[in-house]
C-alpha cells in the first residue's frame, strides 16, 4: 500500500477565493468601501458589548449598594 501523494500547493481558503472575486468584480474604491464599511460594523458590535457589559456592572453595583443599606 502506497501512501496519498502529497499536494506541492496549498488550497486557497475560501476567504482567500473571495478576495480574489472581489478583486475581479469590483473596483479598487469599491473594495475600500467595503472593507470600511464592515469595520464599521465591527466597531459598532464591539461597542454594543461594551455597552451591555457596562449596564450589567451598574446594574450589580446599584443591586449591592440596596442589600448593603436596607
Amino acid at each position: 500500500m502506497q501512501a496519498a501523494p502529497v499536494r506541492a500547493t496549498a488550497i486557497p481558503s475560501f476567504t482567500t477565493a473571495l478576495r480574489a472575486v472581489e478583486t475581479l468584480l469590483l473596483s479598487s474604491g469599491q473594495r475600500t468601501a467595503r472593507r470600511n464599511a464592515w469595520t464599521s460594523v465591527l466597531e459598532d458590535r464591539r461597542r454594543a458589548k461594551d455597552r451591555v457589559e457596562a449596564q450589567r456592572v451598574l446594574e450589580q453595583s446599584v443591586a449591592r449598594s440596596l442589600s448593603v443599606h436596607p
